[in-house]
């Protein structure tokens, strides 16, 4: 009998929670490892550790994959894409966070092929115990990094699904139009540049499947090729990988010259030439099967530096190029995994919540129409269950407001 994976299924929420517990989990600890001075390659190699630690934990005795669905990734002030060294690369395995930049962790947990990837950007301190306020540019990349990402949340939910009122007012509601792919990023560029920011170029949220994190449907915010348009719209029943990232410059990107060191398998075919190659693969498929995964993970770094050339040229693995800002200014990135349900939104695998009190800007959001949208909620109140869960948060409006006031009165 086969088994349903799609959320109707309620195992298969519960193996997205339980994946996303294990995300969240892990992303804290990285995140308590990265200070001023660590290691960028040490922190990857511990959080994958931990991953592998707790995946063993669940779901044992039971004849289902698990595993890591991303791996453990720090990326610095301007890179875009997740980064993560090799300890065979002398120069880079040196790499070190410095303070007050933006760091993106990124890292996931798989359980039966369903993944969630969690993306948090923190500000490395100069002071490990310094929890006070961020003020000037950073607290500006980082405001308007969290508001792009709860607008563009806000946008993902079907229309009238959270409506209220008669059944002739939901109607209504149903029925108005989406908004296009082109008026999504207009209005994320809104909030952008009211902190002074650009939305990143070819930002990308993809529809989530079991053992497929880019599935067949995708928002892309300024393509910047036809083969990177939007395909599809969020439907109820729906998995996705929500991404939002938000540079202090231009927004643009760049390919910079060093080893990509993440890779994918592809649904490509093709018989390798080379014992080495062959080899390579097989380790892939067993251990990381669709899901990405860094070379540092496989048993000999050095044989897998040889063995994944003839793959990635056959396109048999797909490598992931590292793209930093183009003008090197620091860029802010989150990643959250949501599902989809009839009462609006569930955050499987997300960023911790923000305490925008702690970000100190003379700017603002002023447009309205995006105020009103960000006051929303992403999900219903199920009663007692959905209350214990849901925290109160501050609405958008008085939010942006507080954050005028409070820089000369504290609140």
């Amino acid at each position: 009998m086969s088994v349903d994976y799609s959320l109707n299924n309620p195992d298969t929420l519960t193996k997205y929670k339980t994946s996303a517990s294990i995300s969240h989990k892990v992303l804290e600890a990285v995140s308590g490892w990265c200070v001023d001075g660590a290691n960028v390659l040490s922190i990857c190699q511990r959080g994958d550790k931990l991953l592998d630690e707790e995946v063993a934990k669940v779901y044992k005795g039971k004849k289902i994959s698990k595993g890591i669905s991303h791996p453990t990734t720090v990326s610095p002030s301007s890179y875009i894409t997740p980064y993560t060294p090799l300890s065979t690369d002398a120069e880079e395995a040196a790499t070190v966070l410095k303070a007050n930049e933006p760091v993106k962790i990124q890292l996931g947990a798989q359980i039966d092929g369903l993944g969630t990837i969690v993306c948090d950007t923190i500000l490395i301190k100069a002071d490990k115990d310094d929890d006070g306020e961020v003020s000037g540019r950073e607290a500006d990349l980082m405001l308007a990094t969290y508001y792009a990402n709860e607008l563009l949340l806000r946008l993902m939910i079907p229309p009238g699904l959270m409506a209220s009122g008669t059944e002739e007012e939901k109607k209504k509601a149903a029925a108005e139009k989406r908004p296009t792919a082109t008026k999504i990023t207009q209005m994320l560029e809104t909030v952008a540049k009211s902190y002074e920011c650009s939305i990143v170029e070819g930002t990308t949220s993809w529809l989530f499947e079991r053992n497929e994190i880019e599935g067949k449907k995708k928002i892309v915010l300024l393509p910047t090729d036809k083969e990177s348009r939007t395909e599809g719209v969020p439907e109820v029943g729906d998995v996705w990988g929500v991404e939002m990232g938000v540079s202090l410059g231009s927004g643009k990107t760049k390919t910079i010259d060093q080893r990509p060191t993440l890779h994918r398998r592809t649904t490509i075919t093709y018989q390798l030439k080379r014992p080495s190659s062959r080899q390579t693969l097989s380790e892939i498929v067993k251990k990381f099967g669709n899901f990405p995964f860094s070379l540092r993970q496989l048993d000999d770094e050095r044989a897998a530096k040889v063995g994944v050339v003839e793959c990635v040229r056959s396109n048999v693995l797909r490598q992931y190029e590292i793209c930093t800002d183009k003008d090197n200014a620091p860029v802010a990135r989150l990643l959250t995994t949501i599902a989809l349900t009839k009462n609006g939104i569930i955050r499987l695998g997300a960023p911790p919540q923000l305490d925008v009190s702690k970000y100190k800007t003379d700017k603002k959001i002023s447009d309205e129409v995006i105020l009103k949208i960000l006051e929303q909620p992403t999900a219903r109140s199920t009663g007692a269950k959905g209350k214990n869960k849901k925290k109160k948060k501050k609405p958008a409006k008085k939010a942006v407001d507080d954050e005028e006031e409070s820089s000369s009165e504290e609140e």
